[in-house]
């Protein structure tokens, strides 16, 4: 084992986590200083030639432009085009016609919507347009970002469509859909649990659980078990939007029964707006579903003819270099982009008045930006460099029979870097499946570890963190909100190592 080549390729990670937690630094920053220390250590200590070292960060910057800062700037120009119309308010009034209860509104927007934008989209749109309607509802823009971080955990092993676990099978050459099911089942004690953290958070204290814990365990059933049933007949396409849809009419009629029975005198001040004034309201939204729903896999003519509107450019210069792919129209930020406009439209704005909001939305971005762009970038290098592959393989040699335990962290470290579910899965796939065949352990169980693990990776990724600063007008707090969501990282990530680790030893002794 290489302790030295360990030890240096912890260091970025160790420097994000330092410079965002410790020294409160802005995103920015921290993440372009945690740049140039990965090229540092790439071309000096991991001898990789300067010019592969430097189009690999291009690549990464390039990634973090298209098609991630695009989606969020199109996430956040929906909420900003709702707020400005209007409609944001009646939504709100909507909303507050099922329930006031802040707990409850919890659940429907940050988990059951939350859930769904992720497994129709992904790419940071579950946590700005759900952390948007929660701070138009008055909650504290830290705790809102801090829930929706929290919530868009488990809902990214199969958002968006699919993409992680399929990919992952193909990478580790495995069948997709009872690697599903293993993913499915392995979720489920976290889906369970999480509402319950939601709760306790903005209500205060696990106190707040207390009148509202049917309804909390009911939105985590109905997101968790359809999940597994989808996941075992269907595949990976389905399982977290059907999850998602199901959890939010089982919580909205919860909400409705709870609402009958704890009248608030708040809700008699709110004018319930009718259905039709409500579906107006929500067009851009409803929108956004329809378009990226069309464009999916799940309509195979019209994804087929979509994705074929592409570009093609090589620019990693070392081996292993494929082309860049941008996919111009298939995009979600474009979909959402085209969804929002029409919405608008729909809704009687101008479309000089729609395009303003756009660029306005443009320019808040520019930090975001910046962070996304170095993070990824960051990511790119260390991929390539063999950074990641050395932290890795160091820990399969390390820990021998017990590695099952920590598979989860392998796949919270490549999402923590690279703040892709799926990106994770790429880089540690086939180590998993390696790991797992040299150590006589269950393939599927501990390759599926992977991509439940890089769930909890999501939650305190700084480009995930980049996205909620974003979404609550927050650029510059980034530490303060990583510091709010680490100790649930940790807790989220003791129960999954715990959970695989001892149900995968039942797992092993019936040779599934």
């Amino acid at each position: 084992m290489h302790w030295g080549l360990f030890l240096a390729a912890l260091l970025p990670i160790i420097w994000l986590i330092f410079s965002l937690g410790v020294l409160k630094m802005a995103g920015s920053k921290a993440c372009t200083i945690g740049l140039i220390l990965t090229l540092l250590l790439a071309i000096f200590v991991f001898k990789m030639p300067i010019l592969n070292s430097l189009t690999a960060a291009l690549e990464g910057a390039v990634m973090g432009i298209w098609p991630i800062v695009y989606i969020i700037i199109a996430a956040v120009f929906t909420y900003n085009l709702t707020t400005a119309s209007g409609s944001m308010a009646t939504i709100r009034h909507g909303l507050s016609s099922i329930t006031s209860d802040k707990r409850l509104l919890v659940l429907i927007i940050a988990w059951g919507f939350g859930g769904f934008l992720e497994a129709i989209a992904g790419f940071g749109t579950a946590v700005a347009i759900p952390a948007g309607i929660l701070i138009a509802f008055g909650v504290n823009p830290i705790l809102s970002a801090t829930i929706c971080l929290i919530a868009n955990t488990t809902p990214t092993a199969f958002g968006a469509i699919g993409l992680p676990v399929t990919t992952l099978a193909q990478i580790s050459g495995l069948n997709v859909q009872h690697l599903s099911y293993l993913v499915s089942l392995q979720l489920l004690p976290l889906i369970v649990i999480i509402p319950f953290v939601m709760v306790a958070l903005i209500g205060g204290g696990v106190k707040a659980i207390r009148g509202v814990w049917v309804p909390t365990l009911a939105a985590g059933l109905a997101f968790g078990i359809p999940q597994i049933f989808v996941a075992r007949f269907l595949g990976a396409e389905l399982p977290a939007i059907i999850g998602s849809i199901i959890c939010i009419i089982v919580t909205v009629w919860f909400a409705r029964r709870y609402e009958s029975k704890h009248p608030s005198e708040q809700k008699a001040d709110v004018e319930t707006p009718r259905m039709s004034e409500f579906a107006l309201a929500a067009m851009p939204f409803i929108l956004v579903f329809v378009f990226v729903m069309l464009a999916s896999p799940l309509v195979p003519p019209l994804n087929h003819f979509l994705t074929s509107i592409k570009s093609a450019v090589t620019i990693y210069t070392g081996a292993g270099a494929k082309p860049y792919i941008f996919n111009w129209v298939s995009t979600p930020g474009t979909l959402i982009i085209l969804a929002t406009i029409i919405g608008g439209l729909i809704q009687k704005m101008k479309l000089g008045q729609i395009f303003k909001i756009l660029g306005k939305t443009a320019v808040q971005m520019v930090q975001t930006l910046i962070t996304v762009c170095a993070i990824v970038a960051l990511a790119k290098v260390m991929g390539y460099s063999g950074m990641i592959a050395t932290i890795a393989a160091t820990l399969v040699g390390l820990l021998g029979v017990y590695y099952p335990i920590v598979a989860p962290l392998i796949g919270a470290l490549g999402t923590f870097v690279t703040g892709s579910d799926t990106s994770a899965n790429v880089l540690f796939g086939n180590l998993q499946r390696q790991a797992a065949v040299a150590l006589h352990d269950s393939t599927y169980w501990v390759v599926a570890a992977n991509a439940v693990g890089a769930t909890a990776g999501k939650m305190i990724s700084p480009q995930s963190i980049a996205v909620a600063s974003a979404a609550t007008n927050l650029q510059g707090q980034e530490g303060e909100i990583l510091k709010q969501s680490l100790k649930f990282f940790l807790g989220y990530l003791v129960i999954i190592c715990a959970w695989i680790f001892l149900s995968g030893l039942f797992i092993h002794a019936l040779h599934i």
